[in-house]
C-alpha cells in the first residue's frame, strides 16, 4: 500500500503541488492496520488504494486521500487535532501516530461507538471521539493546532475556523479531488 502511494504521489506531483510525502507520514501509513478500520465482508480489498464502504452510505478514504491529506497538514508530535467526520476511526489511528492528540467528532452514533471499538482495540489512548455535528466543531477543546476535514462542503463553516490556533493550519476535502488546505494568520 504505502509503495503504492508513493508511486501515485510521483504521478500527481503537478496537481498536488509536491512530489514527495513525508515518510513520517508513510510510516504512520504502514503502522496503522487499515483492515481493522473496514467492515469484515471488506477486509480483502482494505489494501487497495480505493474508497470502501463502511456503512451508512459512507467510505473510508481511499490510502493515498489519507496520506495527502495527513502530509499537508504537517503535525508536530505535541499538536492537538480536531478531525470531522471520524468514520470507523483509521484517519484518525494515522493522525494520532504524529500528533499528541486527536479529538475526532462523527454525525453518525453508529460510525462513532464502532470507532471508539477499534480504536480502544488498536491500543490508542490519545483519541477522543464525540457524536456531533462537525460544523460545530469541539469548542470545549480548542483552540486547535491543526484541523482536518475529511468531507467538507464548498464553504467551510466559521465555527471551525475560529477554533484554529493563530497560525495553526487546515486541510479539508470537498467535492474535488484534491485537499485544500489554508493557515490561519499569525495573530498578534
Amino acid at each position: 500500500m504505502v509503495a503504492a502511494i508513493r508511486v501515485i504521489a510521483q504521478h500527481l506531483a503537478a496537481e498536488v503541488g509536491k512530489a514527495t510525502l513525508d515518510d513520517r507520514v508513510l510510516r504512520a501509513m504502514a503502522k496503522v492496520p487499515r483492515h481493522e478500520f473496514v467492515p469484515v465482508e471488506v477486509k480483502p480489498y482494505a489494501y487497495l488504494n480505493r474508497p470502501l464502504p463502511i456503512g451508512f452510505d459512507k467510505t473510508i478514504s481511499q490510502p493515498f486521500m489519507v496520506a495527502l491529506m495527513t502530509d499537508l497538514l504537517e503535525l508536530q508530535p505535541d499538536d492537538v487535532v480536531l478531525e470531522i467526520g471520524t468514520g470507523l476511526g483509521y484517519q484518525s489511528a494515522v493522525l494520532a501516530e504524529l500528533a499528541g492528540k486527536v479529538f475526532s467528532v462523527e454525525i453518525i452514533e453508529n460510525l462513532a461507538q464502532r470507532a471508539v471499538q477499534r480504536l480502544k482495540l488498536a491500543g490508542y489512548a490519545n483519541i477522543d471521539v464525540r457524536v456531533g455535528n462537525g460544523n460545530f466543531g469541539w469548542p470545549e477543546h480548542a483552540p486547535f493546532d491543526k484541523v482536518i476535514v475529511t468531507a467538507a462542503p464548498d464553504l467551510i463553516p466559521p465555527s471551525l475556523i475560529n477554533q484554529l490556533k493563530a497560525g495553526g493550519r487546515m486541510v479539508y476535502r470537498s467535492g474535488c479531488l484534491t485537499p485544500k488546505s489554508l493557515s490561519s494568520p499569525t495573530r498578534t
